[in-house]
C-alpha cells in the first residue's frame, strides 16, 4: 500500500469526519477532511495519490452527485460511498457510476481498512495505465500518416501482400514502413505490436467496482 497516499473524506457530520479521520490515521494512512462536497470538489486534485470516502446523503451535492461530477470532469481519486441507507436501488446506481465499494452504516473497521486498501491498489492501477497509454500516445505521434495506414491495418490482421495491394504500393514499402513502426513503437514482435496498439486505443478505464455489503 502506497503510505503517501491520501484518504479524502467527505461527510457533513463533524463527528463522523472526526472519528473516520482518527481510523485512517491509526492505519498510517494520511486522512483529509471535507464538510460539503462542493469543498472538496474546489480542492480536489486529480494528480494527488488516494481514495475517497464519500457520505451518501448530504445537504447541497449529495455523495451520487459528486460523485458523477467526478466523474464528467475525468481522472479522479477511487471513490468508496458510505451510507446508513443502503437500499438497492442507490448502490446500483453507486456501482453503475464508478463508486469502487458501497459500505452500510455502521461498518467494523476490518470492512473499512479492506475497503480503503482495494481503493488504493485500485488507484495506483489505473496510474500505472495512464502512465503507459501516455508513452503509447507519444509513441504513435511518431509516426507518420503512411506508417499510421500499415499499423491500423496490421491490427486488422491483414498481411504484407493485402496492405501493398490496399495502398497501391510495393511490398517492399510495406515491409520497410512495417521496420520503422516496430522501431518507433518499441516493439520487438508482430504480437508485441498488436498489443501495444491495442492497448494506446483503449478508453480511460474506470475503477474497478468492488461491491461491499456490510452490515
Amino acid at each position: 500500500m502506497d503510505r503517501r497516499a491520501t484518504v479524502f473524506i467527505v461527510d457533513d457530520d463533524p463527528a463522523v469526519r472526526q472519528g473516520l479521520s482518527l481510523l485512517v490515521r491509526s492505519m498510517q494512512l494520511l486522512p483529509e477532511t471535507y464538510a460539503s462536497g462542493q469543498e472538496f470538489l474546489n480542492a480536489c486534485d486529480p494528480s494527488r495519490r488516494g481514495c475517497l470516502l464519500l457520505d451518501v446523503r448530504m445537504p447541497g451535492i449529495s455523495g451520487l452527485e459528486l460523485l458523477d461530477r467526478l466523474v464528467e470532469r475525468g481522472p479522479h481519486p477511487p471513490v468508496i460511498l458510505i451510507s446508513a441507507y443502503g437500499d438497492v436501488p442507490t448502490v446500483v446506481r453507486a456501482m453503475k457510476a464508478g463508486a469502487v465499494s458501497f459500505l452500510e452504516k455502521p461498518c467494523r473497521d476490518q470492512q473499512l481498512w479492506e475497503a480503503i486498501q482495494d481503493a488504493l491498489e485500485c488507484d495506483a492501477r489505473n496510474r500505472r495505465q495512464a502512465a503507459l497509454r501516455a508513452a503509447l500516445d507519444q509513441r504513435l505521434a511518431r509516426l507518420s500518416d503512411g506508417e499510421r495506414d500499415v499499423l491500423e491495418m496490421l491490427v486488422e490482421g491483414e498481411s504484407n501482400k493485402v496492405i501493398a495491394a490496399r495502398l497501391g504500393l510495393s511490398i517492399r514499402t510495406i515491409e520497410v514502413r512495417r521496420a520503422k513502426i516496430m522501431r518507433k513503437m518499441k516493439a520487438e514482435t508482430l504480437a508485441d505490436l498488436i498489443r501495444l496498439a491495442l492497448s494506446a486505443r483503449l478508453p480511460c478505464a474506470k475503477p474497478h467496482a468492488g461491491f461491499g455489503n456490510y452490515h
